[in-house]
């Protein structure tokens, strides 16, 4: 009898066969990554902009109720002839009180119009509760509107509120108090941008206030002005083409030009030429998103010292416009400079452009809601152009913005006609 023998051959991969499909999978997941991310940033874009429209429609709820938009640098003032690092301005820790000097924001007004309505009656009511202490023992509290924006153990200042941040910004937590992504647009001009028409005390002594204001009605152009109420009707050029806020990115102490100022320039040079820090050479110029750091071709600039909380967007509730501020000189994502003030570097004016991590530009906020994204490369101007400012050496009061479509969006009542659509 014959036996037929049945072979079976296993069945599976050989080596070949197994290292050509792991091949096939590397260059289908190298394919496939930068897709991913690319998708996850556009999401977290499109979470950036629904916060901004969310603000704008805020902003337009509050203008509804108080026929004004919330002043940027407002609130309550100290007594009379108190300075700034009295206790009854600052308030403490352990007894409360202070008055904020009239350095809040505009975020701080809209508060119950972002659906933060817990937090508004913290701020607008006295309050005995303290960040990282017991609670304050009556009869002492924090007065109503809060303390000073920097007191650091005053609860809301020290909040993170989500709708003020965009996903794409990597900043997080200390030494910021409380970050925002998002600037009020205060125009194409800076002097007095950090007071306004009041002296540093907010009392009025006369003269001086009078050339200040007069100071701040002809060359303050924005949307917001400091320590002053605008309105819509004062938007002569139209809300559509008038720029109400802009974004920004939060310092992460990299040196990068964008999260961290150069100071300590002088006033009449810097309105002079917006562009004075890059033509100082105080830029890496081969790392141009950096300032120089001991490079033997180019500049160390004044940057502020490690720690603290003077960096690009770390104080929600502070109206000056390193926190909460921005201009439209220089195009979107170009460096901060600005002038004297070694002291307290960062409540000094200066040229502060709006930025973001997202790539090739900014969300804006139009005054009538919509939020649109600028390119980097948007028309701006002349970048060494003079701001507009009275005297000889500068661009001459209700002249058109040197600063081009950028700087014309950023003016309320120019009577610049803006042809672009940016929607």
């Amino acid at each position: 009898m014959n036996h037929v023998v049945f072979r079976h051959r296993r069945a599976g991969f050989t080596l070949v066969e197994l290292l050509v499909v792991i091949a096939i999978i590397g260059i289908l997941v190298g394919l496939l990554l930068p897709a991913v991310q690319a998708a996850r940033e556009a999401a977290r874009r499109m979470s950036c902009s629904n916060n901004f429209k969310q603000i704008g429609l805020a902003a337009h709820n509050y203008h509804s109720a108080y026929k004004q938009l919330p002043t940027q640098c407002g609130g309550s003032r100290p007594p009379a002839g108190t300075p700034a690092a009295d206790p009854r301005t600052t308030g403490t820790p352990d007894q409360g009180g202070g008055t904020n000097h009239g350095f809040l924001g505009w975020l701080v007004g809209l508060t119950p119009y972002m659906e933060q309505q817990g937090l508004w009656d913290q701020i607008s009511n006295p309050s005995i509760k303290v960040v990282g202490l017991p609670d304050l023992q009556q009869p002492n509290k924090w007065n109503p509107m809060g303390p000073v924006p920097w007191q650091l153990f005053y609860p809301p200042w020290m909040t993170e509120l989500p709708m003020l941040r965009c996903p794409s910004d990597p900043g997080l937590g200390l030494p910021a108090q409380g970050r925002t992504n998002y600037a009020a647009c205060m125009g194409d001009s800076i002097r007095r941008q950090d007071v306004g028409r009041w002296d540093a005390d907010l009392q009025f002594t006369g003269n001086q206030e009078v050339t200040w204001a007069v100071i701040v009605k002809t060359e303050h152009r924005g949307m917001f002005v400091t320590r002053d109420a605008t309105r819509f009707r004062d938007v002569l050029d139209g809300l559509s083409n008038t720029i109400m806020a802009g974004e920004i990115v939060t310092a992460i102490g990299d040196r990068s030009i964008i999260g961290e100022g150069s100071f300590n320039h002088g006033n009449n040079q810097l309105h002079a030429n917006p562009s004075l820090c890059y033509d100082n050479n105080e830029i890496d110029p081969e790392r141009p998103k950096f300032w120089c750091s001991n490079g033997a071709n180019c500049t160390q600039p004044n940057l502020q010292a490690a720690g603290g909380s003077r960096f690009r967007g770390f104080r929600w509730s502070d109206g000056r416009a390193m926190w909460s501020g921005m201009t439209t000189i220089l195009p979107p994502n170009r460096e901060i400079c600005q002038q004297g003030g070694a002291q307290a570097a960062a409540s000094v004016p200066g040229v502060f452009p709006p930025s973001s991590r997202h790539q090739g530009g900014v969300h804006i906020l139009m005054g009538d809601g919509a939020v649109v994204f600028i390119s980097d490369s948007i028309e701006a101007g002349n970048s060494r152009a003079p701001m507009v400012r009275a005297g000889a050496n500068y661009t001459a009061i209700g002249s058109p913005s040197p600063y081009g479509v950028w700087g014309a969006l950023g003016t309320r009542a120019n009577s610049e006609v803006i042809q672009e659509n940016f929607n």
